[in-house]
C-alpha cells in the first residue's frame, strides 16, 4: 500500500512538517527523510539498529569506507540469491548480475560491461534517447517514467521500437524480484520476464547491429578470458533492469524538484539551464538508490567498530550525499554545484559503471518532458506518494 503523500499549492511547497520515519529502511519512501539522517550523521560513526538486526552508516566518510573496504560482501555468504526466487528463473538471472557478486564473476564480466559503455558516444547516446522520449505513448506520467528509460537503453542497446513495450514490461515484471515486498504473483511474473529478456538478448547476440551498446559489448567480450555467455546474457538484461527503477526515480524526482524549488521550472525552459546539471543536483539531493548494504563475511573493524561473521551494515547513499563534509551547505539546491560526489550510484569496485549514461538518459527524458507533458508550470503534479520500497525512492504521482 502507497501510505505516503506529499501535498503541495498550486504555487510553491506548502510548508509542512512530518513525524520522523520508524526506521533507517522505512526513510527511503518517507516525505522527508533528511532531517533523522541529520540526526543520524550526528551519532556514532556505526549505529545499531537492534529491531532492524543492522548497523548503519550516515557520515559521507563511512559510507565511503564501508563501499570502498576489500572484505565486505553485496551478499551474504549464506544466501546470495534471496530463498523467495532461488531455484527460478528470476534467481538464474539474480545470480549472475555483477552487482550482486564479488569474486571471480565480477572481476570478469565488469571491465567487459564498463569499456563497452565507455566506446558509447556520450552526445549520440543523448540524441537517440531524446528521439525515443519525444516519441513514447504513455497513459500515466508514472507509466512514462518507468518506461522511457527502459526504452531508450533497449535502442541503444540495438533493440527494434516494435519489441520495447515488451521488454519495459518484462522488465518491470524482473525488477519486482529485487525487492523483498513482491507478493508470490509478482515472483512468479518476475521469473516469466527473466526467461523473457534473456531469449530476447541470446537472439540478438547472434547478430547485434553494428555500431551498437549490444556490438561494442560482444566485441569486448570476445577479447575478455573467461566470459561466460550466460553470465553476459543476465548482465546484459540487467542494463534494463538497473535503468528501470533507478533512472525512473531520476525522473521523478526531477519532476518533484521542479514543483518544489521556486523559479526551477523557468530556469530550465526558458532561461535553458543545462538539463545534465539539473540532474546530477537531483541525483545529489534527493537520490533514487537511497541506501544499500554490506556484509562481513568474518570478524572486522570497520569506522573503529568490531563487527561480527554475519552482521550486515545498511549504507544511507542519501545521507552521505546531504554530510556538509562532502557538499558544502548540502540541503540547498544548487544548478552550479561543483565537484558533486554521486554515492548513490555507488563507490568502490561496485561504483556504477553506466553513471554517465543513465544521467545522459534522463537528461534527455527531462528535456522532452519539459517540451511537451511539462511545458508550462502549470502542468506539474501537486501531490505524490512514493513507491513502496526498501531502498528505492520513487515518486508515483497517479493518486
Amino acid at each position: 500500500m502507497l501510505d505516503e503523500v506529499c501535498f503541495h499549492g498550486k504555487g510553491r511547497l506548502r510548508a509542512m512538517t512530518y513525524d520522523p520515519p520508524q526506521d533507517a529502511i522505512a526513510a527511503a519512501t518517507h516525505p522527508d527523510p533528511y532531517p533523522f539522517y541529520a540526526r543520524l550523521r550526528d551519532g556514532p560513526p556505526l549505529v545499531r539498529d537492534e529491531r532492524l538486526g543492522l548497523w548503519i552508516a550516515s557520515r559521507a566518510e563511512v559510507v565511503k569506507e564501508v563501499l570502498a573496504h576489500p572484505q565486505l560482501r553485496v551478499r551474504p555468504a549464506a544466501e546470495p540469491v534471496p530463498r523467495a526466487i532461488a531455484g527460478l528463473p528470476a534467481g538464474e538471472l539474480f545470480s549472475q548480475l555483477i552487482r550482486m557478486n564479488d569474486g571471480p564473476l565480477h572481476a570478469v564480466h565488469r571491465p567487459v560491461l564498463a569499456r563497452g559503455l565507455a566506446g558509447l558516444d556520450l552526445g549520440a547516446s543523448a540524441t537517440l534517447a531524446r528521439e525515443v522520449a519525444d516519441g513514447l505513448q504513455a497513459d500515466t506520467l508514472d507509466d512514462w517514467c518507468l518506461a522511457m528509460p527502459v526504452s531508450a537503453m533497449a535502442a541503444l542497446l540495438g533493440f527494434h521500437s516494435a519489441q520495447w513495450p515488451a521488454l519495459v514490461r518484462w522488465t518491470r515484471d524482473f525488477v519486482a524480484c529485487l525487492s523483498p515486498l513482491s507478493s508470490p504473483g509478482q515472483l512468479q511474473a518476475a521469473s516469466e520476464g527473466a526467461r523473457e529478456l534473456l531469449r530476447r538478448f541470446d537472439a540478438l547476440l547472434e547478430s547485434p547491429r553494428p555500431g551498437s551498446l549490444l556490438a561494442g559489448i560482444r566485441d569486448q567480450a570476445r577479447e575478455a578470458p573467461g566470459v561466460q555467455r550466460r553470465a553476459l546474457l543476465c548482465n546484459l538484461a540487467g542494463l534494463l533492469s538497473q535503468t528501470c527503477d533507478a533512472t525512473a526515480g531520476l525522473l521523478g524526482n526531477a519532476i518533484v524538484a521542479l514543483r518544489r524549488e521556486p523559479g526551477l521550472h523557468a530556469a530550465l525552459v526558458q532561461v535553458r539551464a543545462d538539463a545534465e546539471a539539473f540532474l546530477a543536483e537531483v541525483a545529489r539531493h534527493d537520490s533514487s538508490v537511497q541506501n544499500t548494504r554490506r556484509f562481513v563475511p568474518e570478524p572486522l573493524v570497520v569506522a573503529g567498530t568490531a563487527l561480527a561473521a554475519g552482521d550486515a551494515v545498511l549504507v544511507l547513499l542519501a545521507s552521505a550525499q546531504r554530510d556538509a563534509t562532502l557538499h558544502p551547505e548540502p540541503d540547498r539546491f544548487d544548478l552550479s554545484r561543483r565537484e558533486r560526489q554521486l554515492l548513490g550510484f555507488g563507490h568502490g569496485r561496485h561504483a556504477c559503471p553506466g553513471m554517465a549514461l543513465a544521467r545522459a538518459i534522463a537528461a534527455a527524458g527531462v528535456e522532452s518532458l519539459l517540451s511537451n507533458r511539462l511545458a508550462d508550470e502549470r502542468d506539474l503534479p501537486h501531490q505524490w506518494r512514493y513507491r513502496p520500497s526498501v531502498n528505492g525512492r520513487l515518486p508515483v504521482f497517479s493518486v
